[in-house]
């Protein structure tokens, strides 16, 4: 009986499984979503973006805290938990040096945290009002 050859294809990590991709963007979300809490911030939640053809990402992460001080708290945790639990390195982050709105770019994922009154001021999610919101409490 002849022997059938099967060669195993390797799959690079840009071309993983949908499901996997999926499962991995949903911990990173719950890890900035715990790292966000962890630091008290308000008003924690989430937007998929993914099926709004003009998006610059898949989704924003969006918090608020009352104070520059715990605003970059929120950031400098989100960082840590971010490498430490998903091995994942912020891309880009601007706005600790004001602390009033700090943008975190994880590529697939952007995060933003505001001092209270921005947040009212800017109004992220009447802008993308078409994305589907997740909220996150303790």
């Amino acid at each position: 009986m002849p022997v059938k050859k099967t060669t195993t294809k390797r799959v690079k990590a840009s071309e993983k499984p949908e499901v996997e991709k999926i499962q991995t963007e949903e911990n990173e979300l719950k890890c900035i979503a715990e790292a966000m809490l962890d630091k008290k911030a308000q008003a924690v939640c989430s937007m998929d973006l993914r099926k709004i053809g003009t998006a610059i990402t898949d989704h924003f992460v969006i918090c608020n805290a009352d104070s520059a001080p715990q605003v970059i708290a929120i950031a400098d945790n989100i960082e840590e938990q971010m490498l430490v639990k998903c091995n994942r390195k912020v891309v880009r982050s601007q706005g600790k040096e004001n602390a009033f709105w700090i943008i975190m770019d994880y590529t697939n994922i952007v995060v933003h945290i505001f001092k209270t009154e921005y947040r009212q001021f800017y109004r992220l999610e009447e802008l993308w009002a078409d994305a589907e919101k997740t909220n996150y409490q303790d």
